[in-house]
């Protein structure tokens, strides 16, 4: 069996009795994800401190008293300053659009927080960097500060990095990756903060690529060294909203129309440090694909392949075996060996999406309580930002090839 990074075996432990009381900035789409994370973690995993749903944060009272309500959380706040100075917290979770990632952030481990934050670590380079320099200081002063890379957490994906890491695909040769989604296809759907750069900072390529580009130096274990790119906004003006958002939609102000300010869809060819040749597509734009994250990586002794749909399995061809018999075989990746799963459920049956939260705030736990180095770091958020940066300048650049630093 493959060694399970960042997942070894559950041991005996009696219940915990201290408390790390979490904060969170944020109550919508991703604060409900992170919530179930937090609330369910505590129960399903032996944890040294339990997790204890403190405060949440957001400007419209009424809603934010309604979110605390529905997910469980003690208190409420509208001034996130508030959050940050409440003595009942210890880890600020940051659930917000990226233009307030690195003010919060920067704010809470100065404040000697530990720090969660969504991805991609922020709009810009510039920001990304304060804030992995703001926690390299917190840091030599034992706290934490985190990027919320979900995917990571899916077992198959952490399998699979355990199974590159053993050196099972020899070396690598090929990294695919894609990340489609359709909720934006029709013309209609109203101008949200995923569409205005101000808010977002790039598009499809922050919102999904951000995930495939992680995903994709964390199963190689090597960042990207350059990429070539292009990218497109294929509709460049939409209806307003009339009031906030409701998960990734909302009602549109009647035929009021707002420029959308960043890219629907992103594509880029780019190469490993390795030398390893990669590809990479992320559009909201793609008829008919919900929520397909798929990735493929070819190497000299083999291949994996897993698809985001499927998320409790993955393919893997061990290419060393004769050729008659060699093929793709799909690994069902529900036992007890497998990562994460010692603590949930009898082989065969599976998890999904919102485990990865759960799998997120364990880790999170015991990487405060143990003194582990935070994976993923700020420092792995900015090399993301960085690639994100490069994609962008390519693509403004008629696709020239542009180097990333790291």
């Amino acid at each position: 069996m493959a060694r399970r990074e960042e997942t070894e075996q559950e041991t005996e432990a009696p219940p915990p009795t201290a408390t790390l009381g979490v904060g969170m900035v944020g109550y919508a789409f991703m604060g409900a994800a992170h919530s179930q994370g937090w609330r369910t973690a505590g129960h399903v995993f032996d944890l040294p401190v339990r997790p204890a749903l403190a405060a949440i944060c957001g400007r419209d009272r009424t809603a934010v008293e309604a979110a605390a309500a529905r997910h469980g959380w003690a208190a409420a706040e509208t001034d996130w300053r508030a959050l940050i100075a409440r003595d009942d917290v210890q880890l600020v979770d940051i659930c917000t659009p990226g233009d307030s990632h690195a003010e919060i952030a920067i704010a809470a481990l100065e404040a000697g927080k530990h720090v969660l934050c969504e991805k991609p670590l922020a709009n810009t380079v510039e920001e990304a960097e304060a804030m992995a320099e703001a926690a390299e200081r917190a840091a030599a002063r034992g706290q934490v500060a985190i990027v919320g890379f979900n995917y990571r957490k899916v077992p198959a994906l952490t399998y699979a990095r355990a199974l590159i890491e053993e050196g099972r695909l020899g070396t690598l040769r090929h990294v695919r990756a894609t990340y489609l989604q359709d909720w934006l296809v029709d013309p209609e759907s109203p101008l949200t903060w995923r569409l205005e750069r101000e808010h977002a900072g790039s598009g499809a390529l922050g919102d999904l690529g951000a995930h495939i580009v992680d995903l994709a130096q964390y199963l190689a274990g090597e960042p990207l060294a350059g990429v070539s790119a292009v990218s497109e906004t294929f509709v460049r003006e939409r209806p307003v909203l009339a009031g906030p958002a409701a998960g990734l939609s909302g009602t549109a102000d009647g035929t009021a129309r707002g420029a959308v300010t960043v890219d629907d869809a992103a594509l880029f060819t780019g190469r490993m440090a390795s030398g390893a040749l990669a590809s990479f597509e992320a559009t909201r734009m793609a008829a008919g694909r919900k929520n397909a994250l798929r990735l493929e990586i070819n190497g000299e002794l083999g291949s994996i392949a897993f698809d985001l749909e499927r998320l409790n399995e993955l393919s893997f061809h061990d290419h060393t075996e004769p050729a008659v018999s060699a093929g793709f075989r799909r690994i069902l990746v529900t036992e007890p060996e497998h990562p994460y799963l010692e603590a949930w459920w009898p082989p065969g049956h599976g998890l999904g999406y919102e485990h990865t939260f759960v799998h997120q705030a364990r880790d999170v736990v015991r990487t405060i309580t143990e003194g582990r180095a935070p994976v993923p770091s700020f420092a792995d958020g900015l090399q993301v930002q960085r690639v994100l940066a490069a994609v962008e300048e390519s693509a403004a650049k008629n696709s020239a090839y542009t180097p990333i630093p790291f």
